[in-house]
């Protein structure tokens, strides 16, 4: 007599490549960039500033408009290069604008009270979690190791000078 039990099904788990992770951590701190940049304008006096021309400390001009998309822009621009630019400079690119975000985030809370330390302290920590996220991908990219040149290397070699 056999007793037939039914085992679960294992759920697969193939490897996700880097630049799959490096992409949606990009999406996603795009999408809490966003947000975060959305519910700041629930903020008592914030809309009645800008409609007097002035965001923070700084007044309205095309300038500040500029630089405020290019501060959008980038992080919206590495989510295309994360999956398209070549291992090697895909990995600095995302080493160099992770680790120059991260201050920029943090200086989101410069000049606010403690009132708002809740709102901030959640938006900014989640967003360096996410840029320490990138910075730790990028940083462990998984090598190939070179595969060192032998014989067969050699007279391929001898063959293309003939």
């Amino acid at each position: 007599m056999t007793i037939r039990t039914k085992t679960p099904d294992l759920l697969d788990n193939p490897p996700v490549p880097v630049q799959v992770k490096l992409a949606a951590a990009w999406t996603s701190f795009m999408f809490l960039y966003i947000y975060v940049d959305y519910f700041h304008l629930y903020k008592p006096g914030t809309v009645g500033n800008i409609l007097a021309g002035v965001v923070f400390e700084f007044d309205v001009s095309p300038t500040l408009l500029t630089f405020m998309l290019a501060s959008v822009a980038i992080p919206a621009v590495m989510v295309m290069l994360s999956m398209t630019l070549p291992a090697r400079m895909n990995r600095a690119t995302n080493l160099v604008v992770a680790s120059l975000y991260i201050p920029y985030s943090v200086f989101n809370a410069a000049g606010e009270s403690w009132a708002w330390a809740s709102f901030y302290g959640l938006s900014i920590g989640i967003e360096v979690l996410l840029l320490a996220f990138v910075l730790r991908s990028a940083w462990t990219w998984p090598r190939t190791p070179a595969v060192p040149a032998g014989p067969a290397t050699t007279d391929l070699r001898q063959d293309v000078r003939q």
